[in-house]
């Protein structure tokens, strides 16, 4: 399955949750939004951050989430190799493993 694919199936899914889990999904979206304005960080430094811990916890959902975020800011291929190389030096061989996924992300979800 591609990222794309996989990327539209998660979005129902996670709507499924938010819908079943109302005050908690509503908490959690309170806690993202108020981290999406520029403040000490830009918002895109804190979302090359969240794809660094999504690839560092080994959550690919979180990846792609994070990923297309980024696209959709502009985020060039190289500001998100040089983030997965931070993320090979703290996680070594995973960093490896999920870095190649996020850039393949990337790679897929930003062709037009």
């Amino acid at each position: 399955m591609s990222y794309k694919e996989t990327l539209s199936g998660l979005k129902p899914q996670v709507k499924s949750l938010n819908g079943a889990i109302g005050d908690t999904a509503q908490g959690f979206g309170m806690i993202a939004k108020s981290l999406h304005g520029d403040t000490a960080l830009t918002h895109k430094q804190k979302e090359l951050i969240a794809l660094g811990i999504a690839v560092a916890i080994r959550c690919e959902p979180c990846i792609l989430f994070h990923t297309e975020a980024l696209i959709r800011m502009g985020t060039t291929r190289e500001e998100i190799a040089e983030t997965l190389a931070v993320c090979v030096e703290m996680g070594g061989g995973p960093g490896v493993m999920y870095g190649s996924k996020a850039l393949a992300a990337f790679d897929e979800l930003s062709a037009a």
